[in-house]
């Protein structure tokens, strides 16, 4: 196999495995049999690749191409082994990637004819000038709650939303009716969630593939690589959190399995509870809360447990013994949904990541606002649906 090299612009690769063959079982030594492999040597079939060299531009999708008869089969893969889907022509001629070459990446090519033969040719993507990378939540292997959406977080800006979001492919278990919604994040940044249509079927898997390497997100860079991660959904619970009445109930298959009086934040001002559909973000322990990080001065500074985020904003549910006096009557809090330690440890210990904590009552400052924390369940499923950049 010999390559070669016919303009700046094309590289061909001659397959000659076959006139090799032929050279070396001919019977004698002579001069005829020596013309004709050099024939068959010309006549061998040939391929070119659009991308060449060391600095090819990332983004567009490879395409390896027959001169003569048909392709077999077309591999190409980068430094990791990593390969591009594609597809063969219908009249055989050419390979044409799924996908765009990602930038600043080496990459190998192989195909065989059907008449065989094998040629190999090699290029490499210019380095981007900008990357732009990803946070997934839930993490890889999670196992969470009904109401926990895909999150994705980025490093830079999206500005090709539409173009970021036909890469993004959920798949579940039991073909779950779902959409992706865009929103600036808490923190400011590019953010993209899908939530199903309605709660999650406990045991439903999950796998969300991101096949971003090789798409460029605008202003924000290029993506060089793929993501994935899987979950799993537990049990079916929801937390019912009754601001008015002063209790919290926590029911698993429509069942209650736990009743219990707490004291929510004090109504009329800055230090009221949200209401609304809101998520489990994490279980955090015991940790040091301080009223200064979410602006309420210096009202308190206290190491508090059994703590569990609702918003990013500063909501959890936790234990709240110095509260005890308002258990079941009055909402006296900064905020938070204080319970005994009993019972915030009995809630604690049940709850997982991802259940939904639905907040109903007058007491409260207003409706949690999609981006802090996980408030999209707050949409109608259409509202929802018109946050995707491709409806």
């Amino acid at each position: 196999m010999s390559r070669i090299r016919t303009s700046s612009r094309t590289r061909t690769l001659v397959i000659g495995t076959a006139a090799l063959a032929v050279a070396l079982s001919a019977c004698s030594g002579g001069g005829t049999d020596q013309a004709g492999a050099a024939d068959l040597s010309e006549k061998s079939p040939e391929i070119s690749v659009n991308l060449q060299g060391k600095q090819a531009r990332a983004g567009q999708p490879v395409k390896v191409t027959l001169a003569d008869g048909k392709l077999q089969q077309v591999t190409v893969a980068n430094g990791d082994g990593e390969k591009l889907d594609g597809k063969i022509s219908a009249d055989g001629k050419t390979w044409t990637s799924a996908r765009g070459a990602a930038p600043g990446t080496s990459y190998s090519v192989q195909a065989r004819a059907d008449a065989g033969g094998t040629a190999k040719a090699s290029f490499a993507t210019a380095a981007p000038e900008k990357v732009n990378k990803l946070s997934l939540a839930p993490g890889k292997n999670s196992t969470v709650g009904i109401a926990q959406p895909l999150s994705i977080v980025f490093d830079h800006p999206v500005k090709n939303k539409a173009e970021v979001e036909k890469n993004l492919k959920v798949s579940t278990s039991n073909n779950t009716e779902g959409s992706w919604g865009w929103m600036e994040d808490y923190s400011g940044s590019t953010r993209v969630d899908w939530r199903p249509k309605e709660y999650w079927k406990a045991g439903t898997k999950v796998t969300l593939d991101a096949d971003l390497g090789g798409i460029d997100s605008g202003t924000g860079g290029w993506f060089v690589r793929d993501y994935r991660t899987n979950l799993t959904i537990g049990k079916n619970q929801v937390v019912k959190v009754d601001l008015d009445n002063h209790r919290l109930k926590l029911m698993r298959d429509g069942q209650q399995v736990a009743d219990v009086a707490m004291s929510a934040g004090t109504p009329g001002g800055d230090k009221a509870s949200w209401r609304g559909k809101t998520v489990l973000m994490s279980k955090e322990g015991t940790i040091n809360m301080r009223s200064e990080t979410v602006g309420l001065g210096d009202a308190y500074d206290k190491m508090v447990d059994y703590s569990m985020r609702l918003t990013w904003s500063g909501m959890y549910a936790h234990a709240a013994p110095w509260n005890a006096g308002y258990f079941g009557s009055a909402n006296k809090s900064s905020g938070c949904i204080g319970m005994s330690d009993a019972d915030a440890r009995s809630i604690y210990d049940q709850v997982q990541i991802g259940d939904p904590f639905e907040v109903t009552g007058d007491d409260a400052k207003g409706t949690q606002a999609i981006n802090n924390g996980y408030g999209e369940w707050n949409l109608s499923w259409t509202d929802w649906q018109t946050k995707s950049a491709l409806r």
